[in-house]
């Protein structure tokens, strides 16, 4: 809060609690980390189980 600023203590509640930055930007991507968690599976997958040579020896 600023010295200067006679507004600064009445504005404090909007960065504090269920209003900080964090708790603002948690909710901003639902379901981002399924499906980050969803294409690292397929990718794995795809890498594992898909390619064409796998278990092909020459």
């Amino acid at each position: 809060m600023s010295a200067g600023n006679p507004w600064a203590k009445r504005d404090a509640w909007r960065y504090e609690g269920q209003f900080s930055r964090y708790n603002r930007f948690k909710g901003a991507f639902p379901g981002f980390g399924i499906a980050v968690g969803a294409f690292t599976a397929y990718l794995i997958y795809e890498k594992v189980f898909l390619t064409k040579d796998h278990h092909e020896h020459h």
